[in-house]
């Protein structure tokens, strides 16, 4: 469940287990430093302690204002045993959905013809190496809709292709180890937060894609035998997701924003 980082711009604290705060070690600007260097000194204080979460702590806030202007999160830790006003959120950093990737242009077209994104996934250059708060709801309100707009302009140039094949299955058989699947997609989301999270290396990255590429072949040779599933298909996705993400990283020789990699400080 997340919890925004607007609680942080609201006055909460990030505090050990052992009720300690840590920011003041990692930049002046303490809980109000960019989502990177927070993400970081987390990672680093978990490291140090070997503690499984940190604390945000809200209990010195207003309890009024902590319910209104947070009711989901109020709501969510509650069902959950924890008063906010009263206790303090054990917290992880955790991977928020996409910070860019697909490169677009004003009208959220992609390089493939009548493909369009928006949102956290495109790439439009309102963010830079750091996905700024909220910047989402501008690219969603601003380029969807320009999008959407483009899309409905061009929608009676497009070429529709009526007569599609159907799928051919002949010969493949349904796939009864969906353990098959299941784990690989374990394994590649160990291996991006393992090797390719918050903190890089060049000697983490290589392992990652090298273990990558076992899993790849494994799935490749799963998917050339079975029928259609949508658990494979998503794995395949996964996978290639994973693939640029490693490849592109290694190609980057510097630590900028969100990719932080110890040997280019």
């Amino acid at each position: 469940f997340l919890i925004t980082e607007a609680m942080r711009g609201a006055g909460a604290i990030l505090k050990t287990q052992k009720g300690q705060t840590f920011m003041k070690k990692y930049d002046e600007r303490e809980e109000l430093a960019p989502r990177d260097i927070v993400a970081r000194a987390i990672d680093n204080e978990m490291k140090l302690s070997g503690d499984e979460f940190v604390y945000l702590d809200t209990t010195h806030l207003n309890s009024n204002k902590l319910i209104t202007e947070f009711p989901t999160i109020y709501a969510k830790c509650l069902s959950l045993g924890i008063n906010i006003s009263k206790d303090m959120i054990p917290v992880i950093p955790a991977a928020h959905y996409s910070c860019g990737g697909i490169k677009t242009n004003k009208n959220g077209c992609t390089s493939i013809v009548n493909l369009y994104a928006s949102g956290e996934v495109a790439s439009t250059g309102l963010h830079g190496a750091n996905r700024l708060a909220s910047n989402s709801l501008l690219e969603s309100a601003v380029f969807s809709h320009r999008a959407a707009m483009y899309a409905k302009a061009h929608f009676k140039n497009a070429i529709h292709i009526d007569k599609v094949p159907d799928w051919d299955a002949e010969g493949m058989v349904l796939n009864e180890e969906m353990i098959l699947v299941t784990q690989s997609k374990k394994e590649v989301q160990s291996i991006m937060s393992n090797y390719v999270g918050i903190v890089r290396s060049n000697l983490r990255l290589k392992r990652g894609l090298d273990r990558l590429k076992i899993i790849y072949k494994e799935t490749e040779e799963l998917y050339q035998k079975s029928l259609v599933t949508e658990a494979i298909c998503e794995l395949r996705n996964l996978i290639n997701v994973a693939y640029l993400v490693i490849k592109l990283a290694q190609k980057r020789k510097q630590s900028i924003g969100l990719h932080y990699n110890i040997d280019y400080k």
